[in-house]
């Protein structure tokens, strides 16, 4: 056990209270030799956490999974969800949450390690994780924390020492992921599938976590249905705005806090292509950028569907209330997207025909094949060249209408392009920079991937250290492929 004096450790278990249908209590399977490969000392400090502590052997061994916190309660939570449209039983297969963090300032995060071994959820599994692929989870979770998208964040990624086997020999790790929670529309799939006496309890306990607010409400599951509606559809249209695909939108991956979560065969795509697939078991699509509004939308109703034994008395009242807040859902979703496109392109007050304009300006980039980040970036620097874009007629037209549509607002130019500069990021992490870090990582040389993560940090920066990370890859990269586990 490790005494949480002088640790920062402050850990509870509030989640043990929910009935035991929700989780097992399953310790981390110790490992041979756990180093510390990267600190998040940001993220520790600010979760009341020492550094010093962590980075010492006695933190090392509990981020490694070899020591337990005093007093604590190590669980693997249940869910269900559908899995490409297909339902079916989950829950933490490599994942162990050590417990929830209380802050200085009184927050609550979850605390888990992912990787850490064996659980009665892992289904055949070895329950262990690879290097590659929790680093990959480090430095796009923490590049999604910097462009302002709600997100679970790393705390730290250890070796174990241990060699795993899966298409090739690759070296054991472990990620420290810190959630606002860890609850799911796959944790309410299993609630109202398997544990429908206790699905009001669930109900409960993520009102007081997440939404305290539920007090004043006359329908208090109601309220929670459309919280989540209004968290998810903010989130799909930030991820819409960058280029992000998640790659593998199932139920159990849609937290209901509204952060993003998961982060496996996910990418930033690099030219605009609305139908971009970067995951290499989404054959048909499902997941693809264009389809991610519509696949949210979907998911949200299983929540509903989930929720409908609590949400009223009368079954055919609770699907007509159910199915009018589902159904909102496109609308806000657009209002938050249309809000964040004016923003990159300047437009500060609302025309009837902004729509069409931003419409165009994509169907041009589809055309001319143009690179999704940089596009923006070279408006927002006014940089107009360089890109067949930017010679054609089509983009010269469109350049004319988009600057009568800035010459008929109010502020002035500097206000319009530092809009753009704060919503347009100058870097994302492309994804050959994520493979060449993780490649250099693999040899032992973290220096690739803490420059990135340097470079990552403050996106909206402009430096002229970026501007190597705004170069597209080589041809031959441009067909990526990212797979389950990475």
């Amino acid at each position: 056990m490790i005494n949480k004096n002088h640790s920062g450790w402050n850990l509870d278990d509030s989640y043990t209270s929910l009935p035991k249908q929700f989780y097992s209590k399953v310790n981390p399977t110790p490992v041979k030799s756990p180093e510390l490969v990267i600190l998040n000392i940001p993220l520790a400090l600010s979760l009341g956490l020492n550094p010093e502590f962590l980075e010492k052997k006695e933190g090392i061994n509990v981020l490694g999974g070899n020591h337990v916190i005093e007093d604590t309660t190590p669980i693997a939570q249940a869910y269900a969800g559908h899995q490409y449209g297909g339902f079916t039983m989950l829950g933490d297969g490599r994942a162990i949450l050590l417990g929830e963090q209380i802050t200085p300032k009184g927050e609550r995060f979850d605390i888990q390690l992912k990787g850490p071994g064996e659980t009665p959820y892992s289904r055949a599994g070895d329950g262990r994780a690879a290097i590659g692929p929790m680093l990959r989870e480090y430095i796009i979770s923490e590049a999604m924390h910097s462009l302002g998208i709600p997100t679970t964040r790393s705390l730290a990624v250890v070796t174990t020492g241990e060699t795993l086997y899966r298409q090739t020999k690759q070296l054991g790790a472990i990620l420290t992921r810190v959630a606002s929670s860890h609850i799911r529309v796959g944790t309410f799939q299993f609630a109202a599938e398997f544990a429908a006496d206790n699905l009001k309890a669930l109900a409960d306990y993520t009102l007081e976590r997440h939404f305290p607010e539920y007090k004043s409400q006359s329908n208090p599951y109601l309220y929670l249905l459309k919280e989540v509606i209004n968290r998810q559809a903010k989130l799909i249209a930030k991820w819409q705005l960058v280029g992000f695909i998640h790659g593998v939108m199932n139920t159990d991956n849609m937290t209901i806090s509204g952060e993003t979560i998961d982060y496996g065969p996910c990418a930033f795509m690099d030219i605009y292509d609305p139908k971009t697939v970067f995951s290499s078991i989404d054959r048909f699509g499902r997941y693809a950028y264009v389809n991610q509004p519509y696949v949210a939308g979907w998911n949200l109703a299983r929540l509903a569907d989930a929720l409908l034994p609590i949400l009223h008395e009368d079954r055919d009242k609770g699907i007509e209330m159910a199915q009018e807040a589902v159904s909102n859902f496109t609308e806000i979703y657009h209002g938050h997207w249309m809000r964040g496109m004016r923003n990159k392109l300047g437009i500060i007050n609302e025309e009837g025909q902004d729509e069409p304009l931003i419409e165009n300006l994509f169907s041009l980039m589809h055309k001319y094949k143009a690179d999704f980040t940089n596009t923006f970036r070279a408006l927002t620097l006014q940089e107009l060249e360089g890109a067949e874009i930017f010679e054609s007629s089509g983009f010269k037209e469109w350049n004319e209408l988009w600057q009568s549509r800035l010459d008929r607002q109010q502020e002035s130019k500097e206000k319009v392009y530092e809009l753009m500069r704060n919503s347009n990021p100058s870097v994302i992490p492309r994804n050959h920079r994520v493979e060449a870090a993780l490649e250099a990582a693999s040899n032992g040389n973290y220096d690739v991937m803490k420059r990135l993560l340097s470079v990552l940090s403050n996106p909206f920066a402009y430096t002229t250290e970026q501007e190597e990370y705004t170069s597209l890859p080589t041809e031959n990269s441009c067909d990526y492929r990212t797979f389950c586990g990475t």
